[in-house]
């Protein structure tokens, strides 16, 4: 299984939206559930501050991901523009693989 980790920093008036476009039940997870290789987003606010969290999105493996951004690379590129406007910066963690 792969896991890709995202750091993001949502600005103080758009906090809200940031949390309903990302949340498990969120855009995100929509879009991403047209894809069988999608398993599941979770959303992580840290507990010091309240404008910085995680997001960690499930896949069955890379090749499904990649697969998925290459069919749907049209409304990917359409969401992520759509809510550029409701982050400060966005920082790929990593990509990770499950080993137990």
């Amino acid at each position: 299984m792969l896991v890709i980790l995202y750091e993001f920093v949502a600005k103080p008036d758009r906090i809200a939206d940031f949390e309903t476009l990302y949340a498990g039940d969120g855009a995100w997870a929509e879009l991403f559930r047209r894809s069988p290789g999608f398993v599941s987003t979770t959303l992580m606010r840290d507990t010091h501050d309240p404008r910085r969290y995680l997001v960690a999105d499930r896949w069955t493996s890379a090749e499904t991901f990649e697969d998925f951004k290459r069919t749907h690379a049209t409304a990917y590129d359409t969401l992520d523009e759509r809510c550029r406007r409701l982050i400060e910066r966005e920082t790929l963690v990593g990509r990770f693989d499950f080993l137990h």
